[in-house]
């Protein structure tokens, strides 16, 4: 069984500890960043992170001490993890009994009854294109492990007395190793809990929603899935760009710009990917794209492309590049986006109203088809 024994094995395997007694607070081992309250994603140490998961740490916020040294990385998602642990069990010790008191009504009833999860995917960040169905999921929830692309404003919707916890992902930085999430999702469903995974964008389209599933169903979980706007449609639509287009795009194709070890060349697809009459789009791809379009243009797509880079689409914080495929990646430098960034490339996006060229190419375009 997973339950409260669980947690304990989750701390053998990673070397979790206590917190560093060097810190005279363990909280400011966190080192939560104000600056971050711009953006409109859970920043991996902003102080809205802290506040809104503040019942895992008590009220250790208050306290103002500071820290002798800056940790690195590693100590601070150690420490983190240390405090936390007593909150997760208590809260898993509480579920468990509660569900082994449920009534019994001859039919099962509640007692031994085990949880459900859901995967639910929450679009690439404006709140009103969450479905009805991840709305009303969402607040039915007991718990809800929120990963970073999670828009504050789909936070807003979780109901008074669920419980949040952030496990999400940057370069450099995993809150939760992803065996890690599974096992807090396994244990809490396993004490009887509504646990809702939130996902930016669709939870099946690079959202690692698939591994979720499959090691829950293996352990007899039953799992749902709601779907969620996946960012390729939800910013191609913001800008007005068909991802396919009669006579101008008949396919488009999803990327991704990271390996599965994370290594800086992952794109070895480029020479399939090089059609003039497709779509791509590639998700986390900042740090690879100069050498994807190099290997795109190798393989024979024009230079002359037209391709645009959106950071943070469809939030009040999104910023958009455009520039033929060639000029991309130093447009991107120019600009200084930052992750999450799309990238659009193929002929379609010269029929966005928003391309610098766009009455003259989208006419061209026109009369070629």
């Amino acid at each position: 069984m997973a339950l409260v024994n669980r947690l304990p094995s989750l701390s053998s395997s990673t070397h979790f500890r206590k917190p560093s007694p060097y810190n005279l607070n363990p909280i400011c081992s966190l080192q939560y960043n104000t600056s971050l309250s711009s953006s409109p994603f859970t920043e991996k140490h902003s102080i809205e992170r802290y506040q809104r998961d503040n019942w895992l740490y008590r009220n250790q916020l208050q306290q103002t001490s500071l820290c002798p040294f800056p940790p690195d990385s590693n100590s601070i998602r150690q420490d983190d993890i240390a405090l936390q642990l007593p909150e997760l069990k208590r809260l898993l010790q509480v579920l468990r009994e509660k569900r082994e008191s449920g009534g019994d009504d001859g039919d099962g009833g509640e007692r031994g009854r085990v949880g459900d999860v859901y995967l639910v995917g929450t679009g690439p960040g404006d709140p009103e294109l969450l479905t009805l169905k991840a709305v009303r999921v969402i607040r039915s929830a007991d718990l809800l492990l929120y990963d970073r692309l999670v828009s504050n404003d789909v936070l807003d919707f979780v109901g008074p007395g669920a419980r949040l916890l952030y496990v999400g992902k940057t370069a450099g930085y995993h809150s939760r190793t992803q065996e890690e999430i599974h096992e807090l999702l396994l244990s809490f469903a396993e004490a009887g809990a509504t646990v809702v995974r939130l996902k930016g964008g669709d939870p099946l389209v690079f959202g690692r929603g698939g591994e979720e599933m499959d090691f829950l169903q293996q352990q007899g979980i039953q799992v749902k899935v709601v779907p969620g706007i996946t960012s390729a449609s939800g910013i191609a639509a913001e800008l007005g760009i068909p991802l396919t287009h009669r006579g101008v795009a008949n396919s488009v194709r999803f990327l991704t710009g990271h390996s599965r070890k994370g290594g800086t060349d992952p794109l070895f697809v480029a020479e399939n990917a090089a059609d003039p009459d497709s779509t791509l789009v590639v998700y986390m791809g900042l740090s690879t794209l100069p050498s994807l379009a190099q290997k795109l243009m190798h393989h024979g797509l024009p230079p002359s492309t037209p391709a645009t880079a959106v950071e943070r689409g469809t939030t009040p914080q999104q910023r958009t590049v455009f520039a033929e495929l060639k000029d991309l990646a130093d447009k991107i430098i120019s600009a200084e986006l930052v992750s999450p960034t799309l990238i659009i490339i193929g002929k379609v996006v010269s029929l966005s109203p928003f391309w610098p060229h766009a009455s003259k190419e989208a006419s061209l375009l026109v009369e070629a088809k």
